[in-house]
């Protein structure tokens, strides 16, 4: 009889957790879906009332325009020049250049660039003396390299003188022919 109550007490416990522990969980998963809806519907409603444009500085069109851009551009003692031009948010640049030879070197030049709103033109400063490059936006994903005084290329060459955008070139491979 002992052995028989004592199995008895241990069933009904065993029922008694195993029907509370399932509400348990389902009144927890009630209450934070509660928590979190009531803290989206608070922000929304702050968001609604709040206007943040006295507050926020006007960002200029030059610092809106950057990006990693990639072309081959024509050279007089090589087959062609791989470049890489990195455009950074806080007018920084980077130009990588490597002639397309076997086993040479990539070239760096590090500085700042401007942005020209009325010559739709990029002008980028190397921090060493290396001269200005100026680069003409023909539109957010095409950038084509001016001469040094900012100046056009001849019709025929400027097609050669292309860098464009990483996400709007979908590759980075160049084709030698």
């Amino acid at each position: 009889m002992p052995t028989l109550k004592k199995h008895f007490k241990k069933s009904l416990a065993f029922i008694v957790i195993s029907t509370l522990l399932p509400a348990q969980i389902i009144l927890a998963a009630t209450d934070l879906s509660a928590q979190e809806n009531y803290l989206k519907a608070r922000v929304k409603s702050l968001e609604q009332n709040t206007d943040h444009s006295a507050h926020m500085a006007p960002v200029e069109k030059g610092q809106e325009f950057h990006g990693v851009f990639y072309g081959f551009l024509p050279c007089e003692n090589c087959n062609g020049i791989k470049a890489t031009l990195s455009l950074k948010q806080n007018n920084l640049y980077l130009l990588v250049t490597q002639p397309a030879k076997e086993s040479s070197k990539e070239f760096y030049e590090k500085g700042k660039y401007t942005w020209d709103e009325e010559k739709h033109n990029v002008i980028l400063t190397p921090r060493n003396d290396a001269s200005i490059k100026q680069y003409f936006i023909k539109d957010e994903g095409t950038l084509i390299q001016l001469n040094n005084d900012g100046t056009p290329m001849q019709a025929d060459k400027a097609s050669s003188y292309t860098l464009r955008r990483s996400d709007s070139a979908k590759t980075r491979e160049v084709h030698i022919h």
